[in-house]
């Protein structure tokens, strides 16, 4: 049976579970989208789509993200979280009947879990390079989206693997839709047989766990 996820549980509690960039100045800011041509890794950005967490690997990142962003101390417009907060947190979104995970775990495995979090975490957790990031409330449809992705991701004449992995991420973080080689190949305005041609094992294998997580 599959649950909604329950946001509002993590709303209610003030919970930081988004974050753009800080250090990392887009290349081009509009009143819809930031553009960063290099790519920035500070985009923390959970439960943005529909993708539920598959693996304990997730989960555990899950957890890292949610530890660096919500750091245990008090301070001037800082809420004031303790371990106990965190783990409660934790414990939340770990249980399947809320709508984040699509599998069981036991309390030891969790616990142990939380543990290695709290004794290891702290630091910006590794996160993939995102080179587009729309705002808030833009208004825009999502073709008018994609059109975007598409215009800017596509500006080399030559098709390689990072336009493919970053239409890739656009496609699953925003559109929230299942990652197809046509769907790629329009976004870029090429052939599919173009995409097929500079799509590696590794992005294919990536393309397959992504589209697990829908």
């Amino acid at each position: 049976m599959s649950h909604d996820r329950n946001i509002k549980w993590l709303n209610d509690r003030h919970v930081i579970y988004r974050r753009d960039p800080v250090s990392d100045v887009p290349t081009v800011e509009t009143a819809h989208y930031k553009y960063y041509e290099d790519g920035t890794h500070e985009c923390y950005h959970l439960f943005n789509s529909k993708a539920k967490i598959t693996t304990y690997r997730s989960l555990k990142w899950h957890f890292y993200v949610l530890y660096y962003l919500n750091p245990c101390k008090e301070g001037i417009n800082v809420p004031f979280w303790n371990l106990e907060h965190l783990k409660k947190w934790f414990e939340f979104i770990a249980d399947k009947e809320n709508g984040f995970v699509t599998f069981f775990i036991s309390d030891r495995k969790l616990q142990a879990m939380i543990d290695d979090v709290f004794q290891n975490g702290g630091e910006p957790p590794v996160n993939k390079k995102r080179k587009i990031l729309f705002k808030d409330y833009s208004g825009l449809t999502p073709n008018e989206k994609m059109s975007i992705v598409g215009k800017l991701i596509g500006r080399s004449r030559r098709i390689n693997e990072e336009d493919i992995y970053q239409c890739m991420l656009e496609i699953h973080f925003y559109f929230g839709k299942k990652i197809t080689i046509s769907n790629i190949a329009s976004l870029l305005n090429c052939s599919a047989r173009t995409i097929q041609r500079n799509m590696p094992d590794q992005l294919k294998k990536e393309k397959d766990l992504l589209n697990k997580q829908l």
